[in-house]
């Protein structure tokens, strides 16, 4: 059964509860690259399972959140109470074919979008954290909601990628070296 609206919101800020979440989105691109480091395309490539995203694909896919994040945001910022879209990843992973994207080529474009949103959201009054948009599928969202749901949806993503990386090992033998 796949979760609801809610309960995907309640899970995701479940994961960054009592911590900073501007520190945990600027951390998320440095463990993505050390988790990548001395992999293979194979490694990064290989589904854990026929339904299941591949490394490569869990890359491209935060590439383009954090572009859809970058835009949300903005809107938001500027437009206090703005409706703002949702978007289907699967759909997006099919017609951008995440499955064949280089996953360092995602990896640096999600860095350089992530830099920029930090650095706007440093740049702006604290008082516009409050402004919100009335997202199509889980509605009212303030950047201040935001801010903390993508740090949770980095830490999702970290843990999926360290589980895929972590069954490629068992897999092939190699034991891990931490």
């Amino acid at each position: 059964m796949q979760e609801t609206a809610q309960e995907y919101t309640q899970r995701l800020l479940s994961y960054a509860d009592g911590k900073d979440p501007l520190r945990l989105q600027q951390a998320a691109p440095g463990k993505i690259a050390a988790l990548l480091k001395g992999k293979t395309g194979k490694q990064l490539m290989q589904r854990p399972a026929p339904d299941k995203w591949s490394v490569a694909e869990i890359v491209a896919h935060l590439a383009d959140a954090e572009l859809a994040i970058s835009w949300r945001l903005r809107q938001i910022l500027a437009n206090n109470a703005i409706p703002i879209q949702a978007y289907d990843q699967d759909l997006w992973a099919r017609t951008f074919n995440y499955a064949r994207r280089d996953p360092r080529q995602s990896l640096a474009n999600f860095h350089v979008l992530r830099e920029a949103n930090l650095a706007l959201l440093k740049s702006v009054p604290r008082k516009l954290w409050e402004n919100y948009g009335v997202h199509a599928e889980r509605g009212n969202e303030s950047v201040n909601h935001i801010v903390k749901m993508v740090a949770g949806h980095d830490l999702n993503h970290l843990q999926q990628i360290q589980k895929i990386l972590q069954g490629s090992r068992e897999k092939t033998g190699k034991k891990s070296t931490r």
